[in-house]
């Protein structure tokens, strides 16, 4: 998305994670996607970086911030979104992987981050203000993946601001660009 929004060009290649490429190993030995391959040869391999990359060489919707306001505000959310949200978020998804614990248990930590995020929205229409931000759109497909291990139960869940924010990102015409198979 802040590829999208920052109106750099790339190139999107599919990778099948069970059957790693020789060549994406090659620049990227940890073997997770998304790399992106700078034309000066850097190497940017975490999403949070590619996001934070592009959006410094244009941000036209200032997802950053007023003097990055927005991406300083960000990092706490994405520091639970990417420790105790995302362990609770796999083991949630892949319950039967983890039998020490239910797959109830395991969404009922997932949802101490669900509330927080509620919170914030119950405030405002988006994670930090009333426009979207890096923060939503880092944070938007762990959501994303949560809501679908059970979408009945994340559309009856007590978490009704978070199902608005979720719906409107995933039904915007920006996402249905992006999301297009290649």
């Amino acid at each position: 998305m802040a590829l999208h929004v920052s109106g750099i060009a790339y190139e999107l290649r599919e990778v099948d994670l069970r059957c790693k490429p020789a060549g994406m190993l090659a620049i990227s030995p940890k073997g997770s996607v998304p790399v992106l391959v700078l034309d000066d040869g850097r190497v940017i391999d975490e999403s949070w970086g590619i996001m934070q990359w592009a959006l410094h060489q244009y941000d036209p919707e200032n997802w950053l911030g007023e003097h990055d306001s927005y991406l300083a505000a960000a990092q706490p959310l994405i520091q639970l979104n990417d420790t105790r949200f995302k362990l609770a978020l796999d083991c949630y998804k892949y319950a039967d992987r983890h039998p020490g614990r239910s797959r109830f248990d395991y969404r009922r930590d997932g949802e101490v981050f669900l509330l927080q995020l509620e919170q914030a929205l119950n405030a405002r229409r988006y994670l930090l203000s009333n426009t979207l931000s890096i923060a939503d759109a880092a944070i938007f497909p762990f959501i994303r993946q949560f809501a679908g291990v059970d979408p009945d139960w994340f559309a009856q869940s007590p978490y009704p601001a978070l199902c608005v924010w979720l719906a409107e990102i995933q039904n915007s015409a920006r996402f249905a660009t992006i999301m297009q198979k290649s």
